[in-house]
């Protein structure tokens, strides 16, 4: 039985495939389908967000553009041309089959700070409690390589962790994951089901995974291990598939399942988690690495060798060994300037050295999440 079937809130990805004429536009028949099987989950009493790319596609048609841009202005233009197009779409033909749809853009720094991700939250989660269904993109028009999430796989996945939802699909153009290429290798199968995060899948889909993953398999894996993160289950599948969503809803195995194996983390947990960029860390002895790795414990002064970046007090910043593994995250209680000060030096001279003490840990057990 498919994981959606019990699935109350439900996050869809589609690609830029999915919702235009080969690249060229948005294609309304496309974005009618999707519009028709939204609402049918609608009315089954699911919530319902959908994340679209085709932003740029439609610019490109609507500005007269055969080959696409490369230089950063000209993508950002079309992004903010095409978007008109991509949601007045969505609107008309979400509102034909009686629903009403909203337009929400997010950037990173929309989620990395703590206030405005909470408010994005608020908003989405009335939006989803009056029935209306969001249409997600990342903001392109503002945004440069530096502070993208990457594709809309992994914003698919932090809106998943963003709204809790309990489902994530990811809508491509292959049937799901194969444990190997299937163009190149007769023998590789298909993954009907697995455990999300496994360090298998990602060798499967094309090597170990980064932060942002860019292209291809590889970072619907990355997604769905981010999604389990808030105990969503992610299932990928072929997007041409005849009423995918419905039949995924009625229990239908369609795709690959990969199945989130926790329950939700808290919410201030989850959100460090989601950070893509961090302004900072900071470099910790093996004695400190123990405690906060495998005791859990808070990060004092004492235990810090070094100091990295430019960071400021409340902002999340990693926990890293010696060797540069990254155990933990956590918001810090000194900015970096304060902790170059303290670092090395026993809680009790916090006071002598910087003249006040704000906390006696550089980041407190409560703040932190191990990794």
């Amino acid at each position: 039985m498919s994981v959606v079937s019990s699935a109350r809130r439900i996050v869809v990805k589609v690609g830029s495939s999915l919702v235009t004429d080969e690249g060229r536009g948005v294609d309304a028949e496309a974005i009618g389908n999707w519009s028709r099987q939204l609402a049918g989950l609608a009315r089954q009493g699911r919530e319902l967000v959908m994340v679209s790319s085709g932003a740029i596609a439609e610019g490109m048609k609507r500005l007269g553009w055969t080959t696409r841009p490369k230089e950063l202005h000209e993508l950002q233009a079309a992004a903010a041309v095409g978007q008109m197009g991509l949601v007045q779409m969505y609107e008309t033909l979400l509102r034909a089959e009686g629903m009403g749809s909203a337009q929400v853009l997010l950037t990173h720094a929309d989620l990395a700070d703590r206030e405005r991700y909470l408010n994005a939250r608020s908003t989405l989660l009335t939006l989803l409690g009056l029935g209306v269904i969001p249409v997600i993109n990342e903001n392109d028009t503002v945004v440069n390589d530096e502070i993208k999430f990457g594709d809309n796989d992994t914003l698919g996945a932090l809106v998943a962790n963003l709204v809790e939802a309990d489902v994530l699909i990811i809508l491509t153009d292959q049937p799901g994951l194969y444990s190997a290429d299937p163009r190149k290798d007769p023998a590789a199968t298909f993954i009907h089901e697995a455990a999300a995060g496994d360090p298998a899948l990602e060798r499967m889909a094309g090597g170990a995974g980064s932060a942002i993953g860019r292209g291809g398999m590889l970072t619907k894996v990355l997604a769905a291990k981010r999604a389990a993160g808030s105990g969503a289950s992610t299932v990928i599948a072929w997007g041409r598939e005849p009423d995918v969503l419905l039949r995924l809803a009625a229990g239908e195995a369609i795709g690959s399942a990969l199945l989130a194996g926790q329950g939700k983390q808290a919410a201030r947990k989850q959100w460090m988690l989601d950070h893509l960029q961090l302004r900072g860390a900071v470099v910790v002895d093996a004695g400190a690495a123990g405690k906060v790795r495998d005791e859990g414990k808070s990060l004092l002064p004492v235990g810090v060798t070094e100091v990295q970046g430019d960071f400021a007090r409340g902002d999340v910043i990693a926990v890293r060994t010696v060797d540069g593994l990254e155990i933990a995250r956590g918001l810090a209680n000194y900015g970096a300037s304060e902790a170059r000060l303290i670092a090395r030096k026993p809680s009790a001279q916090i006071a002598e050295v910087l003249g006040y003490v704000n906390e006696l840990e550089l980041i407190h057990r409560t703040n932190l999440v191990r990794l």
